[in-house]
């Protein structure tokens, strides 16, 4: 067993390591180590860097006000840095939007590119560690004896006086477990579903003037996390509760000092979900979704060109790539199928609206060879029952990030860290 640190945080991402920076910067005197299963700074950081600096996107509005964001925002750029880009001719758009009822969130934004954004997670942990932060990477947490205020981990026991677990989207199930383990409440009835959409930056021209626009369709609808230049879209695996293994896709881009790139744009349009009784669970929702694919596609996510889609029948790999169909994949590990056999029908039709929306606001981007890859899955559900205004969830453990329902994205995880600060701060 270690020696009792003042406060043991658990993941570094921008929530754990704004909490690592927050508490340090007001009392150098305590004792912070960081721990994190990965071998480097994990989360939204090293997954494109798209920043977004307006309130309230990336807040959750059960969670956050304005008044509470405004200067947390403004602390966040300070250790963030952000070179804002610049947008164009917003107001076309946002006139066209509004005429069919749609809104276009003008947000200020920054895009580091994913190795831009490695390079930086590696900075703000080097940073941490002058501080005086013992940083620990490739350790995983196992358990917490709450009681006792002791985590256990695959290395070492590590008695603390403050807990902070900030595992963000990818250790919802991980989260989960350990809410179960620790008797801390929660609500988890709340899941984005939805399609990434692949397409020419031609078919997709406002990235030009906008890099990721938000707009915000009827039926809780939402465009999200826009790439573009050398973008490609990924798969993220997700391990179940029960092990089974699954698929969620998502989108990446590096920074324009790689290239050129890809000539190619991906997004995701999701549907946010409500869950009701009896069903409670938006993961065991996701995952039974995630596994349909998984049967659907042979072990991989599925993949269908807008042009097949619209007359009724799969798509195929011998006819993937050719005539209208002129631009290959980039995701080719995915199957060539029918996304309307294994995504829900009414998510699907509001999705598809959506998308025809969309297609008058932006002409083009519903061209025959625009590929919808399925499933693109969001696992923020997690709602913890917190007893205090800072998201401590139990006497002495504080919850906090995407993967907690704090935030949705990289400014606001930030925000949330330094918020957890000021409530240990406090304690201790």
């Amino acid at each position: 067993m270690t020696d009792r640190v003042d406060v043991l945080v658990v993941g570094t991402g921008p929530a754990g390591l704004s909490a690592v920076f927050s508490l340090l910067a007001a009392r150098h005197d305590l004792s912070v180590a960081a721990i994190d299963s990965s071998g480097v700074s994990t989360g939204g950081l090293c997954n494109d860097c798209k920043m977004n600096f307006t309130f309230p996107v990336g807040f959750p509005e059960e969670y956050w006000t304005a008044e509470q964001a405004a200067p947390l925002l403004g602390e966040t750029a300070s250790h963030l840095v952000p070179s804002i880009l610049p947008t164009r001719d917003v107001a076309v758009y946002t006139r066209r939007a509004e005429r069919l009822g749609v809104r276009l969130l003008e947000v200020r934004q920054s895009h580091l590119g994913t190795d831009g954004g490695v390079h930086l997670a590696h900075e703000l942990v080097k940073a941490v560690e002058d501080l005086g932060a013992a940083v620990s990477l490739h350790e995983t947490l196992l358990d917490v004896r709450a009681g006792e205020r002791v985590a256990v981990t695959d290395r070492r026991e590590i008695p603390y006086k403050a807990l902070v677990v900030a595992p963000g989207r990818r250790g919802f199930a991980f989260l989960q477990s350990l809410m179960d383990r620790t008797g801390i409440p929660y609500v988890d009835n709340v899941v984005d579903i939805g399609l990434r959409l692949e397409t020419r930056e031609a078919n997709y021209p406002v990235v030009r003037d906008y890099y990721d626009p938000k707009f915000l369709f009827p039926d809780r609808v939402r465009t999200f996390c826009t790439n573009s230049g050398d973008a490609h879209v990924v798969k993220e695996k997700y391990a179940g509760r029960e092990g089974r293994e699954w698929f969620s896709l998502n989108g990446h881009a590096f920074s324009s000092g790689r290239g050129t790139g890809t000539g190619l744009v991906n997004f995701a349009v999701l549907k946010t979900v409500r869950l009701t009784a009896p069903l409670a669970s938006g993961q065991e929702y996701a995952e039974m979704l995630g596994q349909l694919a998984m049967v659907m596609g042979g072990g991989q996510p599925l993949m269908q060109r807008v042009g097949d889609f619209r007359l009724g029948k799969r798509s195929r790999a011998e006819t993937f790539t050719g005539d209208l169909y002129d631009f290959a994949p980039t995701l080719a590990s995915c199957t060539p199928g029918d996304v309307s056999l294994a995504m829900p029908a009414k998510i699907l039709r509001a999705i598809w609206k959506s998308m025809k929306l969309l297609d008058t606001i932006v002409p083009g981007v519903l061209h025959p060879s625009t590929i919808m890859y399925w499933p693109e899955i969001k696992l923020y559900a997690n709602r913890p029952c917190f007893i205090d205004d800072s998201f401590q969830a139990a006497p002495g453990i504080w919850l906090i990030g995407d993967g907690a329902g704090t935030s949705r994205g990289i400014t606001a995880a930030w925000a949330s860290g330094i918020r957890a600060a000021h409530g240990i701060l406090a304690a201790l």
